[in-house]
């Protein structure tokens, strides 16, 4: 058995070999395929806020003293 690879998209269900593969390929062949996958767009939650940040009614910043007290 030997191997061959190329690239081709599936058309309703049928995988199409080109033409200089066909001439051996008369017999049972063995096939895998190797899908490429898509790119899941991974969550930013910076981003997130960034582009629909929280209305929070009577919010009110903390004060650089107030962030920075220790006591």
């Amino acid at each position: 058995m030997y191997a061959i690879e190329f690239k081709t998209k599936i058309q309703n269900g049928i995988i199409k070999i080109p033409k200089k593969y066909r001439i051996n390929l008369k017999e049972n062949v063995k096939v895998i395929v190797l899908a490429e996958e898509k790119k899941k767009k991974t969550y930013d939650l910076i981003e997130n806020l960034l582009n629909s940040p929280l209305n929070i009614p009577a919010f009110k910043p903390m004060s650089r003293d107030e962030i920075y007290d220790r006591t």
